[in-house]
C-alpha cells in the first residue's frame, strides 16, 4: 500500500497494533500483569501522588 503522507502510514500502523495486540496476555517485564492492568495501576499511581 502506498501512502500520501507519514502521517497516514503511522495511522495504518497503530491501527494494526492495536487490532492485533493481545493486551490481557501476562508479561515478565510488567511483573507478570497485563499490559491493561498495568496501564490501570499507572493511573491510579498517577492520581495518588
Amino acid at each position: 500500500k502506498h501512502y500520501q503522507t507519514r502521517a497516514d502510514a503511522q495511522q495504518d500502523i497503530l491501527d494494526y497494533i492495536a487490532m492485533f495486540y493481545n493486551s490481557q496476555r501476562l508479561h515478565s517485564y510488567l511483573g507478570y500483569t497485563s499490559p491493561s492492568q498495568y496501564e490501570a495501576a499507572m493511573v491510579e499511581t498517577k492520581k495518588a501522588a
